[in-house]
């Protein structure tokens, strides 16, 4: 029979389809058809293969010869479908046994030589194998430690075509040589695409952030450590408004590392979007670390949400997924850019129509938003050190849309370090480890707390449930209530401070929250001072 099919996957954002790759041989001239939507990479591949299968000693079937893809109305992309293309041939032209081919699912590209190179989108390719039931996937051998990841499936890594016949038709295996040159394996180039980083602010996700940034060497800003630390445990979003050099940005680069170390199906969510973005780090195929994206403030809507053209791909709101997302200089960003945010704020994910499709990208992430209070950066209330006229400031200003910073749990002013504090040689704040304790004690508590439903962190809970199902003590909400009739606050803004105090309450360990939980949420929401201590450790 000149007929054989086998199995590859389309990825759709980060959503898989499996797809069966299906080759026929039949009398005539000899000729190679490709049908089934495939884009311009996928065309080319009719020379990879051939080349590829000549060059792994296999005969070119001297046939006309036709593949087809199959959902036929499902677009397909990229080349991660030459290793299929080249099975299914080498089984219709019985080089391979046909049966042998019908169950595994094949993932890679081929080079002219024959070598298997990796492709972008390993593990949602493999995930979505399982899903559909195959237990057999065959990858490049260097993105095998990926597929890996997923349980329940027997992964085959591959270096070459000639290797996988070989393996298919139980023969002896080839070793194939490695580059011991010094140089780095042209394989790896596939698993990382250079630039794809440049306009998101992407910082290395393999390792725990660096460990030179400690919470401790920021000096002062008794109320920003302790804004940073409630964000960190409750998943709460934050803006820091402050001069130049006050410390906004070293206070957003150490929240990740107070942050939980992700779960397994989190790390496997982050490693997803990651892998289809092509920022997967070589040697490092599960990122357990909450990942920290900061984009420039000239990035574009596509740069911040996802997009591009074709097939959208994962934007900063979803490469910062399950980590921190920090906007320095915010009034500088576009404003429709930034007006693109809520809805992935509200949703934790972003949907992306495009002419080509639609995809769905998860974006759950934690925002930080940093401004200066004025273009010139030295407006305050307290000096007039500031030369902006007023009209600047409040256009300046306006740049932030209400609806997006009503959006914001915690509004924190960050005020310009003295001279005293700066050369000041006492003790230094608390680290980043004795804060990431405390962090991570509060998220247990609210997750005992939240068993049984579909929220981990308190930021998550909708307004009513929170009002129906877990109250404060009774009293403690009476300020709040007065801020919301006086306009202070909206009706989302005092559900949002009643998440706050919920955290407050987990990180000083009350069992629900009281009147100084909650004026701590409302000073750290409003900026007004209540009279309550700014430091979680006084409230202890």
């Amino acid at each position: 029979m000149a007929f054989a099919r086998t199995c590859s996957v389309a990825l759709v954002g980060v959503e898989g389809v499996v797809v069966e790759v299906q080759a026929d041989l039949e009398p005539g001239v000899a000729a190679f058809t490709l049908v089934g939507l495939p884009d311009k990479s996928l065309t080319e591949s009719k020379d990879r293969v051939r080349a590829a299968v000549v060059n792994s000693g296999a005969a070119w079937p001297q046939k006309k010869l036709t593949v087809g893809l199959s959902p036929a109305s499902v677009p397909k992309s990229g080349s991660g479908f030459d290793l299929a293309v080249a099975a299914a041939v080498l089984g219709a032209a019985e080089r391979i046994d046909p049966r042998v081919l019908a169950d595994i699912v094949m993932i890679g590209e081929l080079g002219l030589d024959g070598r298997v190179r990796p492709v972008r989108g390993v593990l949602p390719a493999v995930l979505a194998a399982a899903d559909a039931g195959y237990e057999q996937v065959v990858v490049p051998e260097c993105a095998a430690t990926e597929a890996s990841l997923v349980p329940g499936v027997s992964v085959l890594g591959v270096r070459s075509l000639r290797q996988l016949i070989a393996v298919l038709a139980d023969e002896p295996v080839p070793d194939e040589e490695r580059d011991d040159l010094g140089r780095p394996d042209p394989l790896l180039a596939g698993l990382r695409v250079p630039g794809t980083g440049a306009a998101t602010g992407m910082h290395s996700t393999g390792t725990a952030h660096d460990h030179g940034h400690d919470l401790a060497d920021v000096v002062g800003q008794t109320s920003a450590r302790t804004a940073v630390e409630v964000a960190a445990a409750g998943g709460h979003h934050l803006f820091l408004e402050g001069p130049p050099g006050a410390g906004k940005t070293m206070l957003a680069e150490r929240l990740p590392a107070i942050l939980p170390r992700l779960g397994r199906q989190e790390s496997l969510e982050v490693t997803a979007v990651h892998s289809v973005a092509g920022l997967l780090p070589p040697g490092k195929p599960l990122i357990d670390v909450a990942p920290y994206c900061a984009p420039h403030h000239s990035a574009t809507m596509q740069a911040l949400v996802g997009g591009g053209q074709g097939i959208a791909r994962p934007g900063a709101v979803s490469l910062s997924h399950r980590g921190v997302l920090f906007l320095d200089e915010t009034p500088e960003f576009n404003s429709q850019a930034l007006d693109a945010l809520r809805q992935p704020l509200e949703a934790g994910h972003v949907v992306i129509a495009r002419s080509a499709g639609v995809v769905r990208f998860p974006a759950k992430f934690l925002m930080v938003l940093a401004a200066n209070p004025c273009p010139c950066g030295r407006f305050s209330q307290r000096d007039d050190l500031c030369e902006c006229p007023p009209s600047v400031i409040r256009r300046y200003q306006a740049r932030l849309s209400g609806p997006l910073l009503d959006r914001v749990d915690l509004r924190v002013e960050v005020d310009r370090i003295t001279r005293t504090e700066l050369t000041a040689l006492g003790a230094r704040g608390e680290s980043t480890a004795t804060v990431a304790d405390r962090v991570r004690a509060a998220r247990e508590r609210s997750v005992e707390r939240l068993a049984g439903t579909p929220w981990c962190t308190n930021s998550e809970v909708p307004g009513r449930e929170l009002r129906s199902r877990w109250y404060a003590v009774p009293g403690a909400m009476d300020e709040a209530e007065r801020n919301l009739e006086r306009g202070v606050l909206t009706a989302r803004g005092l559900d949002r401070v009643l998440r706050v105090a919920w955290t407050v309450a987990d990180l000083v360990g009350h069992d629900r929250p009281d009147a100084t939980d909650v004026a701590l949420a409302l000073q750290l929401r409003t900026g007004v001072p209540r009279g309550v201590p700014m430091a979680i450790g006084a409230l202890t």
